[in-house]
């Protein structure tokens, strides 16, 4: 039952689920330090400065050799647990990225592990000990499970979501679930239960959404791995903004079973579950355990494709070298992407230009603006009645990026069965033309939308002549300020064409060299106010158009931006998953990274 229903305010509920956060946080032994009263705007450096130095050593692992200490008995699944309860539970007063801590579930588990170790003296399964956080909105039994609305504070879950279960079976220990926004579907993470989450590498900036509390986390090093879900970026936005790993998988891999959210059942955008890792060998761990036990057994809408190793899937020449073709989409013909990311996409091919293994070509974009007319009228096919009945039952305030998707998104309408059928279809459309145009980069296929049958002579050789990946931006800049993610197509693109899309650091940060260029013209509105963000942004405050630059401010330092990571978004075909990553892996080998 939620607690609007027995009759309290939509304040007294806020302030009921913020009281329960907190004192989840003071149960954890060691207690979590109390923060600085006057805080730095990087709040990256404070865990080291304020934990104990053995916390600091576990927490700054990669996943991967966590598993291989534990599997050892180098290390304990208590101290490792007991290492991440502080350290998120520190993150949250950084960043307040939390929405409870389980000490004293996942000690028990932990326990349970340690004692399994020593009588059997092997780990229990691959990921034997691993602490996993959550996002809120992933069934787990007997605990909370609103999904970001108030008037669903205090519904419970009745058992533990498929994909939980499976990373329990593998060893897994959970132990922090995590924030999402209003109506899961910002691009940053605000709502009005725990209000804003903020970017800890710059906290005047958005951490990203909707799994932004999973993305915070994992950039503070208080989760080595966590669970996200993703139907227009949102796996995709946190990790960027933080500078992590994060994959959206292929649909239909991984379970989504036990999830909460409005317009269950739909299908027409499919979303998907993946994970955010401080490793890209991490994302690999998750999605080989969790499809090693061929969920497919379990949940009859996936499908029953195997994990296949990486290290064999890209093409490889007649001297068996493997070759790597990279499509280079630097801008999607919409919205020009900020200085920061475009410097992030020319070092990062400069690094990679000559090697020999490489190719390097332009790949354009193809109609994206119609990809958005055609997802965005899609996300809410019965005029987003359910987002809007969830929110009003409570008389909680709508947020400014819930009005942007729903109250002021143009495409958005209740569709009747034959609109929803017709925009299917040309979803459809589109994903064929958008293949045609993929195959005809680099080839002499005919490109998208030209007439005439392909040329079969000889395919072997088209193949290899095909791109393999595209390497492009996540959004049109780096993390922007709260409230200002207004801009979905460089990962809901992805989303409608249902493709694998990877994103990764490039351990570069912006700075005093992202200069605007003050005499670009903007080709549209959308495109304005990213570069208004752009030009203005040592002088942003809160709404864009309070305040502007004038000669005597004028500073060519981005203040605002200062310290965001820089990060880009590889995609791959639809899945080639496996392939995708492998891409990455070489990517990162050549450019040192």
């Amino acid at each position: 039952m939620s607690l609007t229903t027995q009759g309290m305010s939509w304040q007294d509920v806020a302030a009921t689920a913020q009281k329960h956060r907190d004192d989840t946080i003071a149960q954890v032994e060691p207690a979590v330090p109390d923060t600085p009263i006057d805080l730095p705007k990087n709040v990256t450096g404070l865990p080291s400065q304020l934990l104990p130095k053995e916390v600091v050593q576990i927490t700054e692992t990669t996943p991967e050799t966590l598993l291989s200490q534990l599997s050892t008995g180098e290390l304990t699944s208590t101290a490792v647990t007991t290492a991440f309860l502080q350290r998120a539970g520190l993150a949250s007063k950084l960043v307040n990225c939390i929405t409870e801590l389980l000490p004293t579930r996942a000690l028990a588990r932990a326990k349970a592990l340690d004692d399994y170790y020593a009588t059997h003296n092997k780990p229990i399964g691959p990921l034997h000990g691993l602490p996993i956080s959550v996002k809120e909105h992933i069934s787990m039994r007997d605990l909370d499970l609103n999904a970001g609305f108030i008037s669903w504070v205090g519904q419970k879950g009745t058992s533990d979501a498929l994909i939980l279960r499976l990373l329990w079976n593998a060893g897994a220990i959970f132990y922090a679930r995590t924030t999402e926004p209003q109506t899961l579907m910002h691009l940053e993470t605000s709502s009005n239960i725990f209000g804003v989450t903020v970017n800890p590498f710059n906290t005047s900036l958005t951490s990203g959404g909707s799994s932004g509390g999973e993305g915070a986390l994992v950039g503070l090093r208080g989760s080595c791995l966590g669970i996200g879900t993703d139907i227009g970026g949102s796996i995709r936005s946190p990790a960027a903004n933080q500078g992590v790993f994060g994959l959206r998988p292929s649909s239909y891999r991984l379970p989504l079973d036990g999830f909460a959210a409005t317009m269950i059942g739909e299908e027409h955008i499919v979303p998907v579950v993946g994970p955010l890792s401080t490793s890209l060998e991490g994302i690999k761990v998750f999605m080989k355990v969790l499809i090693d036990q061929k969920p497919w057994l379990h949940d009859p809408m996936l499908v029953p494709f195997p994990w296949k190793p990486t290290g064999d899937l890209l093409r490889r020449d007649t001297a068996g070298k493997r070759k790597l073709r990279i499509g280079v989409l630097r801008d999607d013909d919409i919205v020009r992407p900020h200085p920061p990311i475009l410097r992030g996409i020319n070092t990062l091919v400069s690094k990679l230009s000559g090697h020999p293994d490489i190719e390097i070509v332009d790949f354009p974009a193809y109609k994206h603006d119609d990809a958005w007319r055609i997802i965005s009228s899609l996300y809410f096919a019965d005029g987003a009645a359910e987002e809007q009945e969830a929110i009003d039952a409570s008389g909680e305030p709508w947020r400014p990026l819930s009005n942007l998707i729903i109250k002021e998104n143009p495409n958005m309408k209740a569709l009747s069965v034959t609109e929803v059928w017709r925009l299917t279809g040309e979803r459809d459309v589109y994903r064929a033309a958008y293949t045609k145009h993929w195959n005809s980069i680099g080839t002499s296929l005919p490109g998208a939308g030209q007439e005439g049958e392909l040329d079969v002579a000889a395919p072997l050789a088209k193949e290899m002549a095909m791109v393999d990946v595209i390497l492009c931006p996540v959004g049109p800049g780096c993390a922007p300020p709260l409230d200002c993610a207004r801009y979905w197509n460089y990962t809901s693109q992805w989303n409608l064409l249902d493709y694998p899309a990877v994103v990764f650091p490039t351990g570069l940060y912006c700075g005093a060299e992202d200069k605007a260029d003050e005499t670009y013209t903007p080709r549209n509105e959308k495109d304005r106010y990213n570069h208004e963000l752009c030009e203005y942004f040592s002088f942003f405050i809160g709404v864009l158009g309070k305040k502007r630059r004038t000669d005597a401010d004028h500073s060519d330092k981005p203040e605002t931006y200062v310290d965001a990571p820089i990060s880009l978004q590889l995609v791959g075909r639809r899945y080639e998953d496996e392939k995708l990553i492998e891409a990455l892996e070489l990517i990162m080998e050549v450019a040192k990274l």
